[in-house]
C-alpha cells in the first residue's frame, strides 16, 4: 500500500457531480471494490478497505493501520494504492451505509468538493450462501 496525495488525483473529483458505485455487497467483507465516475470522465476505480480485519491474516499493517486511525480522528480519510486502485483506508473491519457516507463525504473534502457533489450506489450483498 502506497499513500496517495489528494492532489494527484484527477481535477474532475473536485469539479464535477461524482457517483462511488460499489461492485459487490457491503456484506462481503472488508474490501469493497467500487469506481468514482463522472459525466465524460473515464471511471476511476476508487475501493474501500477496513482496515483493521486480521483473520486469518491482518489486511494492513501497523503503519498504515495507525495512519488510517489518525486520519479518520482528524476528519480525513487515508488514501492508499491498492495494486494501482484507489483505495480509502478506513478504520474498522466491515462497512456500514453510514461509514461509507462517512469515507466518501471525507474524500470530497480531500479533493476540496462538497459532498453535495457525491452521490452513492451501494449494494446490499452478503457472503453467506
Amino acid at each position: 500500500m502506497t499513500p496517495v496525495d489528494p492532489f494527484d488525483l484527477p481535477d474532475w473529483l473536485g469539479a464535477s457531480d461524482v457517483t462511488w458505485s460499489a461492485d459487490t455487497g457491503l456484506r462481503t467483507g472488508y474490501a469493497v471494490p467500487g469506481a468514482l465516475t463522472s459525466d465524460g470522465q473515464d471511471p476511476l476505480p476508487c475501493d474501500l478497505l477496513a482496515v483493521d480485519e486480521a483473520y486469518p491474516v491482518p489486511v494492513a499493517d501497523d503503519r498504515i493501520r495507525h495512519d488510517a486511525h489518525q486520519a479518520w480522528r482528524h476528519g480525513q480519510v487515508l488514501l492508499v494504492e491498492v495494486g494501482e486502485r484507489l483505495t480509502l483506508a478506513v478504520p474498522g473491519t466491515g462497512f456500514t451505509a453510514d461509514r461509507v457516507l462517512d469515507a466518501l463525504a471525507r474524500l470530497a473534502k480531500a479533493v476540496g468538493a462538497s459532498a453535495d457533489h457525491y452521490t452513492l450506489r451501494l449494494r446490499i450483498g452478503d457472503n453467506r450462501p
